[in-house]
């Protein structure tokens, strides 16, 4: 029986009304300091009434959404979509501490749909058993990858690709046309900037094919061929495809194919805002929170890093409300 979300939108209605504006995080940048920036944060009511350190203000804020996200919705797992590329990211830092003799301290995401320590458990004794089926046969062919080659990036492509083929597969299998479309919109996101990446790079042709997973949206194979040749070839691909409006962004500067990635996806989901009983609502929230904690991060790094208002403005992701 599907879930009833009537309860969960009508929360997540009032707590839009709390997201940053565009005239919110313009007052954050044009703030003298890093100070300034976090008073009219904690006066937007982020964090917990205590002083912290920036990093620290950003891992509260991502708890909250997720706590209210578990309070709210009865059964969370319809959100594995979502929560599974952090899952991934944990078993990418497992093996590379485990393989270089280090802690994991501070690098495992809690926000996960497994628990970040067990696969980190399961990948330092060996006991792939422990792991989750999806996840064993990737954890272990990711290991003696590593283990033979000292190859990080191979490592990491590994890992990627099951973790996009993963969402594409969780997307194919959702009953919500929302879902299925972000899930796409992930792939094809990933799939670009890898193209774009090794046409840089000048990688091989068969690294890029195994590298690439598959979706709906883009031709796979002439994406691979097009990045082999060169970057002019995957911006020749692309203006053929409905991704076509990238290409500005790309000639621009990875940055700024990042930001039009983030954009696309927000008014991807802006449409979701008013459907009253799904989970498009909520996805959407999820999706504006996470981009609002993403810009406030840029926008306290380049306050510490003394970059100007005009380089972190170019940046900086359309917000939601």
């Amino acid at each position: 029986m599907q879930q009833d979300y009537t309860y969960a939108v009508a929360r997540i209605r009032f707590r839009e009304t709390k997201l940053l504006s565009d005239t919110d995080l313009n007052a954050l940048l044009m703030s003298a300091d890093v100070n300034a920036v976090m008073r009219l944060l904690r006066d937007k009511g982020w964090g917990d009434n205590s002083d912290h350190r920036p990093e620290e203000l950003l891992s509260i804020e991502e708890n909250k959404l997720w706590e209210f996200i578990n309070e709210t919705i009865d059964d969370i797992s319809v959100l594995n979509f979502l929560l599974i590329p952090n899952d991934y990211h944990n078993l990418k830092v497992s093996l590379k501490c485990i393989t270089r003799d280090r802690e994991p301290d501070g690098l495992l995401i809690g926000d996960s749909v497994e628990d970040a320590q067990a696969i980190y458990q399961a990948v330092k004794t060996r006991e792939y058993g422990d792991l989750p089926d999806y996840m064993q046969d990737v954890a272990k062919e990711a290991m003696t990858t590593l283990l033979q080659t000292s190859d990080g990036q191979l490592c990491d492509i590994i890992v990627d690709k099951a973790c996009m083929e993963h969402v594409y597969r969780l997307g194919k299998e959702s009953e919500s046309d929302m879902i299925r479309l972000y899930c796409e919109l992930f792939v094809a996101a990933a799939d670009i900037k890898i193209a774009i990446r090794c046409a840089n790079t000048k990688k091989k042709l068969d690294f890029i094919r195994r590298a690439l997973a598959q979706c709906d949206t883009l031709d796979v194979e002439r994406l691979a061929q097009a990045a082999s040749e060169s970057r002019e070839e995957v911006i020749n691909y692309l203006s053929t495809t409905e991704y076509r409006s990238a290409v500005d962004a790309i000639e621009v500067s990875m940055s700024a194919f990042e930001k039009w990635c983030d954009d696309y996806m927000t008014n991807a989901m802006k449409p979701q805002k008013w459907e009253p009983f799904g989970i498009g609502p909520v996805v959407a929230y999820i999706i504006a929170r996470q981009n609002e904690i993403k810009a406030v991060r840029m926008i306290l790094s380049a306050k510490l890093n003394n970059l100007s208002e005009n380089t972190i403005k170019e940046r900086l992701r359309d917000m939601y409300v």
